[in-house]
């Protein structure tokens, strides 16, 4: 059955019920003609009978009533002939009535006798008909021969003897009528036989008919059960996958237990679950290996991919490593793999925290960006900056993961990060062939940021941002201006700044760098050297060993022996990326 159609299910229930309704309605008419027919009986024979039997006594009775008004009018005299005449007349009329009556109701009991459809007791009903038979045939005719005689006697007005003849008259008359009464008692008691009979079965009918109406409606209610189950129940789990598909749980899959169309439907959510799986592992693969923002969208809006690049402002970061090659000779091809895991899942976490897309990784560096379509415009170099601030304050952290993660005490060089960070326009969007494409910027902003990075390896510092990056992120991110660079591949100069870390951090210490720095910057480009030496001394006292002091100092002593061209303009070329 489950492996019908739902139409052919439908169908079946509808005609099996129509099968039970038919047979219910053919059992209840069966039933009923049944009754009908007892009822018949009971209504055409029985009471008929009865009531001839009933006719007989009342005609007997007649009879005797018209033989006394006959014998009283004799004996008034010749006045009262009229009336003898009369009674006469209907006492010979009264006599074939009686006999009619009789045979009447011989007949009917006959006819029930007769008649094999229907129950009664023909032993009872054929012993009345002789007792109507010797009724008529004997009583009657004894009968009959006294009243001719008593007739006879009247004629001739031999009132003596006609009394005594009446006398015997009257004998046989209260014995007929007394068979009479019988025969007609035990009538009745058969009429009511029949008429339990008939409500019997009658009873039996309602009985019946509702018995097998309960058990149509019972065996219908069960089919319509299983099949509706059949069909509901695969109709809620296909509910429930549903809502589990909708919560995102892809995991399941629906069992099919039939062969209609539900199953089918089944069928194809399995089918369709499996290619959201397979989907979903394209897109936990691929956001792998691209960000999964910018994967989300290649895969929702296919027509991302053909877009062609448009310029906005970004905002660019490289991360490298520090000693990354002189680390890189000491491990093996796997410690190194372990390493290189470690390092960019630590400094790849900030920047996916604050909602940065990582570009690439190009050996041990890191290239990310902020902007539109993925965050605002204005809140992109607040972003980066404090992703720099967390990766530089995972660094510590990272020193002590990485010897237990070799399993050595302590790795050969101190290891460190240098970030630069700058803001501008850029090209933005899918470049590449018709061969390969990728989601990426392009720009003087991109190289700008990578030449910043390089740039911390001069000034000893860890994170160098661009003025338009400071300009952006100084309302709430505490800066250092370091100094103004001409960077590789450039002409023109671009004031440099340090993170120090967010505003209202900063340690008194740090506070005491970053105001005798900036007495020391001013003094450097003011050409007044010693006032330099000193205030990047005192900034070394506040802070040993800070970098760009060191550089800064260095250089206000070389510049000292060998001093700038007049139209020096305070700007520091890089010669070097």
């Amino acid at each position: 059955m489950f492996r019908s159609s739902i139409r052919q299910k439908i169908v079946g229930i509808a005609a099996g019920l129509i099968i039970l309704a038919v047979v219910t309605s053919l059992l209840s008419m069966v039933m009923a003609g049944r009754v009908g027919h007892l009822l018949d009986e009971l209504t055409n024979r029985y009471i008929p009978a009865y009531g001839h039997l009933a006719r007989v006594n009342v005609r007997a009775l007649e009879r005797s009533l018209a033989m006394r008004r006959m014998m009283m009018a004799k004996m008034q005299g010749p006045a009262e002939d009229a009336s003898y005449e009369t009674a006469r007349k209907s006492f010979e009329e009264i006599e074939p009535l009686i006999k009619h009556e009789a045979d009447a109701a011989r007949q009917l009991i006959d006819a029930i006798i007769a008649d094999p459809s229907t129950p009664s007791d023909n032993a009872a009903l054929g012993r009345l008909d002789d007792r109507i038979d010797n009724a008529v045939n004997d009583l009657l005719v004894r009968l009959n021969a006294e009243n001719k005689t008593l007739l006879e006697q009247i004629e001739a007005k031999d009132i003596a003897a006609a009394r005594q003849t009446s006398l015997r008259a009257d004998v046989l008359r209260d014995e007929f009528n007394t068979r009479v009464d019988a025969i007609r008692s035990d009538m009745l008691a058969q009429v009511a036989a029949a008429a339990a009979t008939v409500m019997g079965a009658q009873q039996n009918a309602i009985i019946v008919s509702a018995v097998v109406t309960g058990i149509a409606a019972i065996l219908g209610f069960v089919f319509a059960m299983l099949v509706g189950s059949g069909i509901t129940g695969p109709v809620m789990r296909l509910l429930e996958g549903t809502r589990a598909v909708e919560a995102g749980k892809l995991d399941g899959s629906i069992t099919i237990t039939t062969q209609d169309e539900i199953g089918q439907l089944s069928a194809a959510f399995n089918r369709m679950i499996e290619t959201l799986r397979n989907n979903q592992r394209i897109r936990e693969t691929f956001g792998r290996y691209i960000n999964p923002r910018i994967a989300e969208g290649l895969l929702d809006q296919p027509a991302i991919a053909a877009t062609e690049g448009q310029r906005r402002v970004m905002t660019v970061m490289f991360c490298d490593m520090k000693g990354f090659t002189s680390l890189s000779e000491g491990v093996t091809p796997r410690g190194l793999v372990k390493i290189m895991n470690l390092y960019l899942s630590t400094m790849s976490e900030p920047i996916h925290a604050h909602r940065g897309i990582i570009d690439k990784y190009i050996g041990d560096a890191i290239m990310a960006y902020w902007g539109a379509p993925f965050v605002e415009e204005n809140e992109q170099t607040h972003l980066a900056a404090l992703a720099a601030i967390d990766m530089t304050g995972r660094v510590a952290q990272l020193r002590k993961d990485l010897p237990e993660l070799l399993g050595v005490r302590a790795i050969p060089t101190d290891c460190d990060v240098r970030i630069g960070i700058a803001t501008g326009e850029a090209l933005v969007g899918s470049i590449g062939s018709e061969f390969m494409m990728s989601y990426t910027v392009l720009g003087d902003t991109v190289n700008l940021a990578s030449r910043l990075e390089g740039a911390n390896k001069y000034y000893g510092s860890r994170s160098l941002i661009s003025e338009a990056t400071a300009a952006g992120c100084a309302d709430t991110i505490a800066l250092r201006e370091i100094d103004r660079l001409i960077v590789v591949g450039q002409t023109q100069p671009q004031t440099v700044f340090e993170i120090m870390g967010q505003k209202d951090a900063l340690t008194p210490a740090q506070t005491l760098l970053c105001q005798h720095y900036a007495e020391g910057l001013a003094a450097y480009r003011a050409r007044s050297w010693d006032d330099a030496a000193r205030a990047f001394v005192a900034a070394l006292e506040a802070v040993p060993g800070d970098g760009p002091s060191l550089a800064l100092k260095a250089r206000v002593e070389s510049f000292r022996q060998n001093p700038p061209a007049p139209g020096w303009d305070g700007a520091w070329r890089l010669e070097s990326k």
